[in-house]
């Protein structure tokens, strides 16, 4: 029963993680290493995604307009003719700062999960060795790119090492998305508004909101499926089977 909170219960200390996983709440009222593999894995995926399910304040909705962008390119792509948004044309420019908005996240906590996990000042800090362990490092760079603030609280994060990881973590995960999206944003307000055509994809329909779910699902899967495979996934197994394949 270590990190476990009797007060709440299983369903209560689980929504409550995932609740706060999916913004940038950062509260929490059970130790998230102390849940199983699966439990861990739900709101270590949760800011993996970019906080957008519902997203954060402010950071949420920027981020979830950037999949927007792109759930509307890949629609013009469908349909053969430059795709529309609010009234503007998407070209390349703003796409290519969507992208660089979408990449930087998952560039940042992938390398510096990458480093932490091959030094030795970053693998002292674990609480527990193997899959659990990356996890840890895992979700402490990914709470603090994505500005959620929660911890695993399985691994010591005040040492030199991970102070100075940290910082760099915040501040690219903060700020250079945010510099991507003011650009888009300049870029779309400078273009001349162009009425509505037959071709054009509508974005208010169920269909779109079935594409946008699909893009987010598939950038978030494909991008960090290989590490949540060494990580919650393989410490499932090895629970269930009592063995490592």
């Amino acid at each position: 029963m270590e990190g476990k909170e009797t007060r709440f219960g299983i369903g209560a200390s689980g929504t409550f993680a995932a609740s706060t996983t999916g913004t940038s709440t950062g509260a929490v009222n059970s130790f998230h290493d102390s849940y199983t593999a699966i439990g861990g894995l739900v709101p270590t995926a949760h800011i993996l995604l970019g906080e957008v399910s519902p997203g954060g304040v402010g950071t949420g909705l920027y981020g979830m307009l950037v999949f927007v962008l792109l759930a509307v390119f890949i629609a013009g792509l469908m349909v053969g003719r430059t795709p529309e948004w609010l009234g503007k044309k998407v070209q390349a420019r703003e796409v290519k700062l969507a992208g660089l908005a979408i990449l930087v996240m998952p560039t940042v906590v992938l390398v510096l999960t990458a480093f932490a996990s091959v030094l030795d000042v970053g693998t002292s800090s674990r609480l527990n060795e193997g899959p659990h362990g990356l996890t840890e490092i895992l979700y402490a760079f990914a709470s603090q790119t994505n500005n959620n603030g929660s911890a695993f609280a399985g691994l010591t994060g005040n040492t030199a090492f991970y102070n100075l990881t940290g910082s760099l973590a915040m501040y690219a995960g903060r700020f250079l998305p945010i510099l991507a999206v003011l650009a888009i944003a300049g870029s779309l307000a400078a273009k001349e508004k162009v009425p509505a055509g037959p071709g054009t994809f509508p974005t208010h329909t169920p269909l779109f909101v079935g594409l946008l779910v699909s893009v987010v699902l598939i950038v978030g899967a494909l991008t960090f499926f290989p590490v949540l495979a060494l990580g919650p996934i393989v410490e499932h197994l090895i629970q269930a089977t009592g063995q490592l394949f």
